[in-house]
């Protein structure tokens, strides 16, 4: 636990750098809903792997640029020219597998989106937890890496097609996206969290 300039206890992470902050206050934790916005962040948890979370932040919004916004139907229409399109942009990380899998993941995701109920939006939070079962972590050491519903999250996307979707990038996932509020006990943003 760190406390800002602006007198909010925060988890420590999120002071770490301007856009943690941001990113800490304003979304981690938050619930995020839709095809497209969950395709989202599992492309850039996918990205991150072996990375600093930082290092994707910071690139974003060329990721997007990049990905057309990360609209599942455009991104699984990909080419081989996008591939290289790709591979060139500095907007990005250049990482061949790593964008392979996001091409790939965009069919798998229309595949989910066309066939399952509810779409890749019920698909993923179906592996949410129960909150009631899970107590505020008092510390960083009480946040696990991974959880059994993460274990079962990246096993059941990997069974559809997914790829760079482990247990430890399926919870950073659940974390990013809301499915599981790892705020620290006494972090204010804990309780903003909306479902």
């Amino acid at each position: 636990m760190a406390v800002g300039a602006d007198g909010l206890a925060r988890c420590a992470w999120g002071l770490s750098t301007p856009d943690y902050v941001t990113y800490h206050d304003t979304e981690w934790g938050r619930p995020v809903h839709g095809d497209d916005a969950l395709f989202e962040r599992i492309c850039l948890e996918a990205f991150q792997s072996g990375l600093s979370w930082i290092t994707v932040l910071r690139r974003r919004e060329g990721f997007r640029a990049a990905f057309d916004a990360f609209r599942i139907d455009a991104v699984a229409a990909f080419t081989d020219d996008d591939r290289e399109r790709l591979l060139a942009d500095p907007g990005i990380i250049r990482n061949r597998a790593k964008i392979d899998a996001a091409i790939g993941n965009a069919a798998a995701a229309r595949e989910v989106r066309d066939t399952y109920d509810g779409g890749l939006d019920a698909l993923v939070w179906s592996f949410a937890p129960d909150p009631a079962t899970r107590p505020a972590p008092r510390g960083l050491a009480e946040v696990p890496a991974t959880t059994p519903e993460s274990l079962a999250l990246a096993k059941d996307l990997k069974k559809r097609g997914f790829r760079f979707v482990g247990p430890t990038t399926a919870y950073a996932l659940m974390q990013a996206c809301g499915l599981v509020n790892d705020h620290l006990a006494r972090c204010f943003a804990r309780p903003l969290r909306q479902e």
